[in-house]
């Protein structure tokens, strides 16, 4: 196994082009000008990626207004992607990436231990990216529940 990429803040975040749920493909470079937040979750439509995505949901509000993007990214296909955000109301792009290129680009893809075993997986993950493609925050192995309330808080945006 290769040694993981751990993203620090100021360095370069990894451009990428990915289709959302509904096809359209989204590049990094797309948001210049903008701050995006990027959160990586390990499965859609799962207990606690669902209890993260809906608590981003509840805040793109405040976010948008502080001008900032967000986007979602796992592993799962366009389709699940596409009844994910269909289930959970959820308006911001969910990100497509089953081959891992981007999950490894950002190291949130790696070796994880869960009850002793040992296995490759996607590590749950936020960036902050700033307006010129910087990383301004790389937050690694955060926990689902209450994690949008930290970021925001982290980035000065009042909840809704």
């Amino acid at each position: 196994m290769s040694e993981r990429v751990i993203l620090e803040p100021g360095q370069t975040a990894p451009n990428f082009s990915l289709p959302d749920q509904s096809g359209a493909i989204r590049s990094l470079s797309d948001y210049r000008g903008e701050r995006v937040i990027l959160f990586v979750y390990p499965a859609a439509m799962t207990p606690g990626c669902t209890k993260e995505a809906c608590d981003f949901r509840d805040s793109l509000e405040p976010l948008q207004a502080a001008g900032f993007a967000l986007l979602g990214l796992s592993p799962d296909e366009v389709e699940k992607q596409g009844r994910f955000a269909e289930r959970d109301a959820l308006a911001y792009p969910l990100l497509s990436d089953p081959e891992h290129g981007t999950l490894l680009a950002y190291g949130a893809y790696g070796e994880k231990k869960n009850y002793g075993r040992v296995y490759e997986g996607v590590i749950r993950s936020t960036f902050v990216i700033d307006a010129d493609g910087r990383i301004e925050h790389a937050l690694y192995n955060v926990k689902a529940t209450g994690h949008a309330a930290r970021v925001l808080k982290l980035v000065g945006v009042g909840a809704a």
